[in-house]
């Protein structure tokens, strides 16, 4: 069931797709499960598929760059939430990119995470499922043809780089969980739960300072409008300055440069010691772990949590078991905060510990959203 106001399209029949798979990703298993499940499917639902099987790291990336991408319908990424970030940056880096991102998106699971595939089958409503039954489902929705809105998150760093991320933005914990549990992928998602368990026995504690606007602060309170700086995409050559600039990327209207402070109408954490922070906008952080059952899709909505200093390995534990059903903000942890925003702020005191965004490793630095 759709929540009022969402309205969906319907691809074309026939249709085309262009079907993105990393061969590497999760268990090494992508393109024998998409020929096995998926291709039948869509034969039966008069899809036409051409496979792109990327070979190397940014290869979907330049692919959805570089290409005329009028001859499909669709662009399908059957792989982790990894390959679908370098799809989106890359259509986000194309000259017409407004036109670009009005080409339906698909996820099909083929990695370890699969945590937008996880969260679009919970919002349709469809029973908690993984591996080939989370597969099949996510088929199902491409053969039915539905599309709707999604929201994207612009990210930018001190350095410069500026991303568009559909998940999430993990500094602490979460982060230091899913790259130091890279070396398992061949466990599939079980790599998270012994990762959770190695990165537990050394919790670590990060310093920096967090802010953020929250939802309900922002009736007629938004900045001064000013130029907006050149837009800088993933460290590549600026456009020139202006909003009028043909084809330059949106503009950060929520947002001052990260060089002042945050405006008078944001909210600073008083706490500047943290075991996690995680800013999330789709309803689950992995196939098994629903972080923010409030999401939805195009909700407009950042879902910030943070876990302050202090917390015992046995109450974490107990919050992440707690989250593969969706309850632990039931627990009432006085360390565990969870805030709805539009957007945030964080400023690591030194450049310690991983920050992700959509499971991709960051360098360590001022970040906002």
């Amino acid at each position: 069931l759709s929540p009022p106001g969402d309205s969906y399209g319907v691809l074309p029949r026939p249709c085309h797709a262009l079907v993105l798979l990393n061969p590497q990703s999760g268990s090494g298993r992508a393109l024998d499960d998409f020929q096995a499940v998926v291709q039948p499917m869509l034969a039966d639902a008069d899809i036409a598929t051409t496979v792109f099987v990327t070979e190397r790291p940014h290869h979907a990336h330049e692919k959805v760059r570089d290409e005329d991408l009028s001859q499909w319908d669709t662009l399908v990424v059957m792989s982790g939430d990894g390959l679908l970030f370098e799809v989106v940056n890359g259509l986000m880096e194309r000259p017409d990119w407004k036109e670009a991102m009005k080409k339906p998106l698909c996820i099909l699971p083929g990695g370890s995470g699969n945590a937008l595939a996880a969260s679009i089958n919970y919002y349709a409503g469809y029973d908690h499922v993984a591996k080939k039954k989370l597969l099949t489902n996510c088929a199902f929705i491409l053969c039915k043809g539905l599309h709707t809105q999604m929201d994207l998150v612009s990210l930018s760093t001190a350095s410069g780089k500026r991303f568009f991320s559909f998940l999430g933005f993990g500094w602490g914990f979460i982060s230091d969980v899913d790259i130091d549990s890279e070396k398992y992928r061949w466990l599939g998602s079980a790599r998270f739960t012994l990762g959770t368990l190695q990165c537990l026995a050394k919790l670590r504690v990060y310093q920096g300072r967090l802010s953020y606007l929250p939802v309900t602060a922002e009736q007629g309170t938004s900045p001064a409008p000013r130029d907006p700086p050149a837009p800088v995409t993933n460290g590549h050559i600026p456009q020139p300055a202006g909003t009028e600039a043909p084809g330059s990327l949106p503009h950060d209207s929520l947002l001052v440069p990260l060089g002042q402070p945050v405006p008078a109408h944001w909210t600073v954490v008083p706490e500047e010691e943290f075991v996690l922070v995680y800013a999330i906008y789709q309803s689950h952080l992995g196939t098994n772990l629903l972080m923010a059952p409030a999401a939805r899709l195009h909700d407009g909505c950042i879902h910030l949590f943070y876990m302050k200093a202090g917390i015992s390995r046995v109450t974490l534990l107990k919050l992440f078991l707690a989250m593969s059903r969706g309850t632990h903000l039931d627990l009432n942890c006085p360390h565990l905060c969870y805030v709805p925003v539009r957007a945030f702020r964080l400023e690591p005191r030194v450049a310690a510990g991983i920050m992700t965004v959509d499971g991709e490793a960051l360098a360590c630095e001022p970040v906002q959203g």
